[in-house]
């Protein structure tokens, strides 16, 4: 039987915990910015849609930066959270949360924005001719032929979120116990003596909960499939 560390085991359930709130946090988002880009035409909608996919293209590191500038305690917006509200995001948990979500965004609305396209727009037209409002075509007709897209964007989201390191890192810092997960506790293991086994044990946990949410995806998309029939 593996033996973790206390350190290990804390890294492994902040990280299911930070990628299951980015996913939270993400999903309405991603499914209205995907909504908009499949079925909205508009002008700037090319260069809305680069700044989407942005955090894909750019250093992780840099979007950890960007973020600290933004949500730091001097930042635009943690500034005004801190003094309003007296949330304070930036070397907390939740700030790893926020930059998770931030790198895992651009595969979730792609996932479901190409699932939206599927749809035709035939459906739509049918809908509108029976009287029905563009909210309740968008929650009666798209929404639920869209599941099987979605189902895979919470999977591409929740793996990214799992492996997330650079933006987190930076926007975070590596805090055992507060922002340290698997991978912050990963590169820690490879700077002190002995850390093999370590490794390899945050290894193990990090693919089996990467095949389970595959799995989980799998299980979700076929059902779905199902009751489309």
């Amino acid at each position: 039987m593996i033996a973790f560390t206390a350190a290990e085991t804390d890294a492994i359930a902040l990280s299911v915990r930070v990628a299951a709130f980015a996913i939270v946090v993400a999903l309405p988002f991603a499914v209205g910015v995907a909504y908009v880009l499949a079925r909205w035409r508009f002008r700037g909608k090319i260069l809305f849609d680069a700044l989407v996919h942005l955090p894909l293209v750019l250093p992780p590191v840099l979007t950890g930066y960007a973020l600290l500038v933004l949500f730091g305690r001097h930042g635009a917006i943690g500034e005004r959270l801190e003094h309003w509200f007296g949330i304070s995001v930036a070397f907390r948990w939740t700030g790893a949360v926020i930059a998770a979500a931030v790198m895992a965004f651009p595969l979730f609305v792609r996932s479901v924005r190409l699932s939206i396209e599927a749809i035709p727009r035939e459906l739509d037209e049918i809908a509108a001719s029976l009287g029905a409002p563009p909210w309740q075509r968008f929650w009666r007709v798209l929404l639920p032929l869209s599941l099987p897209g979605i189902a895979a964007g919470i999977t591409l989201a929740f793996a990214k979120a799992l492996g997330e390191f650079g933006a987190t890192i930076t926007f975070v810092s590596n805090i055992p116990g507060e922002t340290q997960t698997i991978s912050l506790a990963i590169q820690s293991l490879t700077q002190v003596p002995n850390g093999d086994a370590g490794i390899w044990r945050l290894a193990i946990v990090s693919v089996l909960l990467s095949l389970g949410a595959l799995a989980a995806s799998e299980w979700l998309t076929r059902r779905a499939l199902r009751n489309r029939r």
